[in-house]
């Protein structure tokens, strides 16, 4: 489950990481006038959906005064974010900001514990500043043995330090990144994200943005997550609901590679595989234990419908399902779905790949593109993906 800005931030708060002053959650340009009034004179005022890029797209603006507060609350509400439309907007008192960072904790899959990403560059995507400035990068991954007690204040204190932050703030910083793993462990959250931290003109470090994901699986200790569901905020992304109404286990990503495979880890796996290619993963889709034309067609429409894809990863180990079926499979999805422009790369391996590769040679059809390997399958859905 994911939370939009606010409410990361209210759990920061209440988990003893510094953020701004509280502002207000408005469904209507009347309350981001009386907000803007209240908080002011200069405010920002920010979209709240659940995808990255708000910056970017006009959803986020900077208000000197109530009157540029109301417009831009009218050029943010109804706007289109990566297929979120604007329902809320939090307005808040801006801060007086001196240096931007950057801090997450996530769960590491590989290690089984957890990692650690902090950068002197924040303010833009951590994507992009460790492809072209790897160093300014610090990846520190945590056992959970090293953290039974919480995350140890030298540890945190060390990661900050290799991070460059300035000496002035180190402290800060640290404490913050304590105070932040908390949150996570208590929250039972899969990712909390800080981008950017921000240091403020009198020497503060305080989270002025948040990226919040909890685990589902532990939403029976906390109630459901019942207190994040607001009325008139989206529940989840549009694809995100249709797929939940059709049984597809599906998930929204900010990429533009369709991800579409048959088990939770393979699909993890080939997450991993996009990203190594320098792509980025769409979403990620678990069709389960069957490939099957009809399967196949509602996956593949599900992914195809994002406008953000570029290209579709189809990544399948035959196991009880042969591969001489799930080739037959896509090609007749294929055929059922009629001409989209997109190219599927298609990995099979397992039982009778070798037989559904052929029949994939074979049918030659014009939309599907068979790969022996997975590196090889995702290189070229990236490549035609044009990430």
């Amino acid at each position: 489950m994911d939370l939009v800005e606010y409410q990361g931030k209210q759990l920061f708060g209440r988990n003893g990481v510094a953020v701004p002053p509280p502002g207000r959650v408005c469904t209507t340009v009347d309350e981001v006038a009386a907000a803007a009034e209240e908080l002011g004179p200069v405010t920002v005022v920010k979209s709240q959906v659940k995808t990255g890029g708000r910056g970017k797209a006009g959803g986020v603006k900077v208000a000197p005064t109530p009157a540029e507060a109301v417009a831009a609350a009218e050029s943010i509400f109804g706007l289109d974010i990566k297929g979120h439309t604007v329902n809320v907007i939090y307005v808040e008192p801006a801060s007086d900001i001196a240096e931007e960072y950057y801090l997450s904790i996530m769960h590491d899959r590989v290690g089984k514990g957890y990692l650690v990403i902090a950068s002197r560059e924040g303010g833009v995507d951590i994507e992009e500043v460790n492809r072209t400035d790897p160093d300014a990068v610090v990846k520190q991954p945590l056992l959970p043995s090293e953290t039974a007690d919480g995350l140890p204040v030298d540890t945190a204190r060390d990661i900050i330090t290799r991070a460059n932050f300035p000496a002035e703030v180190v402290d800060a910083a640290a404490d913050l990144l304590v105070a932040l793993f908390g949150a996570m462990v208590a929250e039972d959250a899969t990712l909390v994200e800080i981008n950017p931290l921000v240091r403020t003109t009198d020497d503060r470090v305080i989270a002025l943005d948040s990226k919040v994901t909890l685990d589902a699986n532990a939403a029976f200790r906390h109630d459901g997550y019942a207190e994040w569901e607001v009325e008139g905020l989206e529940a989840s992304d549009p694809l995100e609901a249709k797929a939940k109404e059709e049984g597809i286990q599906y998930v929204k990503l900010d990429g533009s590679v369709g991800v579409l495979g048959n088990g939770a880890g393979l699909v993890m796996a080939t997450l991993d595989v996009v990203a190594q290619a320098g792509g980025k993963a769409a979403d990620f889709l678990d069709i389960g234990g069957g490939a099957s034309a009809d399967v196949m067609a509602e996956s593949l429409a599900l992914v195809l419908s994002d406008p953000q894809v570029k290209s579709v990863f189809v990544n399948v180990f035959g196991g009880i399902t042969r591969g001489e079926d799930v080739a037959n499979g896509i090609l007749e999805a294929c055929d059922r779905l009629g001409e989209f422009p997109q190219k599927l790369v298609v990995r099979l391996d397992g039982t009778n790949a070798e037989q559904g590769r052929a029949i994939l040679t074979e049918a030659a059809h014009p939309s599907v593109v068979s790969a022996a390997t997975m590196s090889e399958a995702a290189e070229k859905a990236v490549e035609l993906a044009g990430a």
